[in-house]
């Protein structure tokens, strides 16, 4: 199929692109990589009246540490990008998950920001960015604002970034190396997307008598969108077990059911993520 006509825009800098955005209209949408948007367009199940190419902003694009020893990575960074900088290397989930995503053309194409505002609830990486208390910076015409990735999804491809607002970069704090992280998701075959996806970070501070003190557990592929599993989370906390963790990685939500996966399988399969990614990361912690 092909998609219905649009009118396209292409910004020459991040002051343009803000202007296009403060005179859209609902029917506009933002075009990064495009691996995510075209084919939605195409098939029709989205029909925007105008596109802002934004792909050709350099300035959006590379990874930097920041003064505090965090980590920026401007929205349009690439995952092959992301992956090949060494700065990422003690994020264990992240070289976990950037390999696996797509293939080498969507890795090469498609962009971090996009990911993140795309809001798709079978991506891989948002919810390994949900538990590294990532921070979503975003700017418009009338100004900027900085929000946790835990306050930004509200839903199946959506969220709070208001229609003239465009993600420049997503902003890491500074790894501790008193805490570990893995990441392990069961792929649907043909599309690559998660069926069902599990981010851990866990760790225990010096002196701390040898339990878990932290513990984040994300989830993707299973809700409406990626979200943090926090009776998990409290179960590990309490008992160090990983399986009896996995067992609450689905309270409260109401688990998809599709020609994919049915509810209980889905049920099922999470919770074997769950438990594997946490029994990846204490092994990292040692």
């Amino acid at each position: 199929m092909t998609s219905l006509a649009f009118d396209y825009r292409r910004a020459d800098s991040v002051d343009q692109a803000l202007a296009l955005l403060a005179e859209a209209d609902p029917g506009t949408k933002v075009l990064a990589g495009g691996h995510s948007l075209l084919p939605i367009m195409k098939t029709r199940l989205a029909r925007p009246d105008r596109l802002i190419d934004i792909g050709r902003l350099n300035e959006l694009r590379g990874v930097n540490r920041l003064g505090d020893g965090g980590l920026s990575i401007g929205a349009l960074t690439t995952y092959s990008e992301l992956l090949a900088n060494p700065a990422i290397t003690v994020y264990g989930l992240l070289a976990d998950v950037l390999p696996t995503i797509g293939d080498v053309q969507v890795r090469n194409r498609g962009t971090i920001g996009g990911a993140v505002a795309h809001v798709d609830p079978a991506a891989d990486l948002p919810a390994c960015l949900l538990v590294l208390d990532a921070e979503v910076v975003v700017r418009s015409a009338r100004g900027g604002r900085t929000i946790a990735l835990t306050s930004f999804f509200e839903g199946a491809f959506n969220s709070v970034l208001l229609p003239d607002e465009l993600i420049t970069e997503i902003r890491l704090p500074a790894a501790s190396g008193d805490y570990r992280s893995a990441y392990r998701a069961q792929e649907q075959p043909a599309s690559g997307y998660a069926l069902a996806g599990a981010a851990v970070v866990i760790g225990r501070s010096t002196g701390g008598g040898g339990r878990f003190d932290r513990a984040a557990i994300g989830i993707t592929g299973v809700g409406e969108c990626p979200y943090r599993a926090s009776a998990a989370e409290q179960e590990f906390l309490s008992s160090g077990d990983p399986a009896a963790a996995a067992a609450h990685a689905t309270d409260g939500v109401l688990v998809a059911s599709d020609i994919h996966a049915d509810r209980e399988y889905r049920t099922a399969l999470i919770r074997v993520q769950v438990r594997r990614a946490l029994e990846a990361a204490i092994e990292r912690v040692g």
